[in-house]
């Protein structure tokens, strides 16, 4: 990492406003997020994260590609995942606030690739509801599953505080034009919470500790509901460093 971003993602990680759970501690992921996005870091080698041994220990290694939803450009040199429970309130705000420039402005033009992986933290009793909803709806329809994710973050203190979060949810399900005798059998089946279990898996394994994480593939994790300019400068500098590495000529004697 160069001086420069080594300068703008220490700043990001002092501003740190996040949704945390007690009882997860440490951070990282080796090889495992080599395949974050199916793509390799720069050198190929690995992150500057470790595997949370402990972790590590209780099942096998989660793969990023088998969970989470993708947005952009798959050979866009920038790969994001972000790891966010729908209960926390500072994911909200970073998706009602900041995650709409951040798409027209890096993920729409081609330079980065984000990943989206919600899971449970265990912190919000009705994540799981509104998650398995979510799975459901993006197995019959990605362009549905924008609209109900959206809803969830827009509408989050209805389904989150309700003693019924099914029939909340449910009745948002049945505005989005999906065969609803599809998305109910893949509920009454449970047929997409072993997405959700890995992703929350995962997290665990990766070492996250707050809700939203993101993870600039090659880069020390960010934390917390950042400010959009903080992303603006993290996600364009490391944009311009991987065009840089990339534009590099061979060493000598390399093809």
């Amino acid at each position: 990492m160069n001086a420069g971003l080594r300068t703008i993602v220490m700043g990001a990680l002092m501003v740190v406003a996040a949704c945390s759970s007690p009882d997860s501690e440490g951070q990282g992921t080796e090889d495992l997020t080599r395949n974050l996005l199916a793509q390799p870091v720069g050198d190929g080698t690995s992150t500057p994260l470790a595997v949370d041994e402990a972790m590590a220990s209780q099942g096998p290694r989660v793969s990023v590609a088998e969970v989470g939803f993708n947005r952009g450009d798959t050979t866009a040199l920038v790969k994001v995942v972000e790891m966010s429970d729908y209960g926390c309130g500072y994911c909200r705000q970073f998706h009602e606030e900041t995650f709409g420039p951040i798409r027209e402005e890096f993920i729409a033009t081609g330079m980065v690739e984000w990943k989206f992986v919600p899971y449970i933290t265990g912190m919000f009793e009705n994540s799981l509801v509104a998650t398995e909803a979510a799975e459901c709806t993006y197995a019959q329809s990605p362009e549905a599953f924008e609209t109900l994710n959206a809803r969830l973050w827009a509408d989050q203190s209805e389904w989150k505080s309700s003693s019924d979060p099914e029939s909340v949810v449910q009745a948002w399900v049945t505005e989005l034009g999906i065969d609803m005798e599809t998305f109910n059998a893949c509920q009454d089946s449970d047929e997409r919470i072993v997405r959700v279990a890995s992703a929350t898996t995962l997290a665990g394994q990766i070492g996250v500790r707050g809700t939203p994480t993101f993870v600039v593939l090659g880069w020390p994790p960010l934390q917390g509901a950042l400010p959009l300019q903080m992303f603006r400068d993290v996600l364009t500098a490391a944009h311009n460093q991987l065009q840089q590495m990339q534009d590099a000529p061979g060493e000598p004697g390399t093809p």
